[in-house]
């Protein structure tokens, strides 16, 4: 086993971890370090691998939120439990447009808008749009998942489809539009973690499917280096989550709209006039 290539697994896990659940785009940077660092793997690994290691995102959500998730938990009166179905009834609204949009859009879109100037073009994009809207000050009308009403949630699953683009965050489209429909940072924020678990969990089976179709069954070396991605996420990602949470309850999120910009102009001149 090549200590460089597991090194290179822990941190592409590491970024994952991170990234996934910032509104920065943990794709966008993964290719990023997959340009300035690849993996001697084939690139259809890659491609897979950039994919399953979200497992361990999806993961940490459960582990994290699973009193609140679970409908079925002996704790929870029957209101709340109630309410929880509600919940899963949301966020299957919010996958309607992921599932008839952009999936077929991201099967389109993945061989041509994964250059680093398209993501350079589109973290610079979001970064603003970031900035502008929490320069608006909008007062938030839903301030609890309970207040989240079906269409804002399927609206909001409609703002995760641009998320196709490489560049553009999950997450951060997800947060952006959540926040311009009425709900506050720290809604946003947890939908679009709810929001991942069947779109994550459905586009990783979905690579899998596809690369065993075309290419065959893992080697052991490529198993070892996707477990230990998807550890790695996941460990990161509790840490992530956390931190995201704890820091919506008092700051906005206009330092991730700085950072996309920074980043954006980096990669720009990296690879324009360095790399």
């Amino acid at each position: 086993m090549d200590f460089i290539e597991i090194l290179k697994a822990v941190i592409l896990g590491i970024i994952q971890g991170i990234t996934e659940w910032l509104p920065i785009s943990s794709t966008g940077h993964l290719i990023l370090f997959d340009n300035i660092w690849p993996m001697t793997s084939t690139p259809e690994f890659f491609e897979v691998f950039k994919v399953v290691i979200q497992f361990g995102s999806i993961l940490a959500v459960l582990v994290l939120f699973f009193h609140k998730l679970n409908p079925f938990s002996a704790h929870k009166s029957r209101r709340e439990k109630k309410e929880t179905f509600d919940l899963w009834k949301k966020v299957a609204v919010g996958c309607v447009p992921i599932i008839i949009v952009g999936m077929p859009l991201d099967m389109v879109l993945e061989d041509y808008l994964s250059s680093v100037y398209i993501i350079a073009a589109t973290l610079i994009i979001y970064g603003i749009a970031f900035i502008v809207i929490e320069n608006m000050k909008r007062r938030p009308s839903m301030r609890s998942l309970g207040e989240l009403t079906f269409k804002t949630a399927f609206f909001i699953g409609c703002f995760q489809v641009l998320a196709a683009i490489p560049g553009t965050s999950r997450s951060g489209a997800t947060i952006l539009g959540a926040v311009l429909l009425g709900c506050s940072r720290y809604v946003a924020s947890e939908f679009s973690f709810f929001l991942a678990i069947p779109v994550m969990a459905g586009a990783s089976g979905l690579k899998l499917i596809k690369y065993f179709l075309k290419v065959g069954m893992f080697s052991g070396t490529e198993w070892v280096l996707l477990i230990i991605g998807t550890v790695v996420s996941f460990v990161v990602s509790v840490f992530a989550i956390r931190m995201l949470l704890s820091y919506i309850r008092k700051h906005d999120f206009k330092i991730f709209g700085v950072y996309r910009i920074l980043l954006g102009i980096i990669i720009i001149i990296y690879f324009g006039f360095i790399g």
